[in-house]
């Protein structure tokens, strides 16, 4: 995301562009990681309040600005291929459930993180309100969204929302290195692990091995699969081609 001037925040033309890119990504057999950073002293703020307020004229029946802002965090949600957040820095509002949207959350140790809603008088729509209290406990997810307050990355790895937190010099190389480890991972292994774990959250667990196990049995006829064993025991690395 690169509005450092506006910390970060999302307007019409990055929406367009996330609308433009994101098909052609996941589509793009070559990268296996999407990795979403953003420019300056900000992950992301939010979205743009001005841009939220020009789009209550829109002729009726058009898509309003948050409707396709949560298309697109939709779309990062299922997206086919990992999704790692690089918070760089402030982390607020449409900013935090843009980083909900990842698979991984690493970042900054002076990141600051929150919802920051209320202190504008806006309701969350993009899984504020629903989606962060499943990610961190409801009384630290209901003090992000009742007091606008903001808490530090250290912090939100207590809590489970962040996995890694590194120096700010270090963020940079530290998310390249994570992001090249999984890239070398069997592309289509790591897409089923994805739509299990997202598609049995709040399934009973015998429903989930259940899940579990019908796709296991697809991937068993997959090349990746063939591919890792084989490479085991010819003790050398696997090359996998994501089939």
């Amino acid at each position: 995301m690169n509005r450092p001037q506006a910390m970060n925040s999302i307007s019409l033309e990055m929406t367009s562009l996330y609308e433009k890119y994101l098909p052609e990504i996941a589509a793009d057999d070559s990268i296996r990681v999407l990795v979403l950073t953003g420019t300056g002293r900000a992950f992301c703020a939010g979205a743009d309040l001005k841009e939220v307020l020009a789009s209550g004229s829109l002729p009726p029946g058009d898509a309003d600005f948050l409707e396709r802002i949560c298309a697109v965090f939709d779309a990062l949600r299922n997206f086919p291929k990992p999704v790692i957040a690089s918070l760089n820095g402030t982390t607020m509002a449409g900013g935090l459930e843009a980083a909900m949207c990842a698979d991984i959350v690493i970042a900054d140790e002076d990141a600051r993180i929150g919802d920051a809603h209320a202190n504008f008088g806006v309701y969350p729509g993009a899984g504020g309100a629903s989606i962060l209290p499943r990610l961190i406990p409801l009384n630290i997810a209901k003090y992000l969204l009742l007091t606008g307050k903001t808490l530090s990355a250290n912090e939100m790895k207590g809590y489970g929302f962040v996995n890694e937190v590194v120096s700010g010099d270090q963020l940079a190389a530290a998310t390249q290195e994570l992001a090249e480890g999984i890239a070398q991972k069997s592309p289509i292994a790591l897409q089923r692990m994805k739509i299990v774990a997202n598609a049995t959250q709040g399934e009973s667990r015998d429903v989930a091995l259940q899940h579990e196990q019908v796709m296991l049995r697809r991937h068993m006829r997959s090349y990746d699969m063939a591919e890792g064993l084989q490479a085991f025991a010819e003790k050398r690395q696997p090359d996998f081609k994501g089939r």
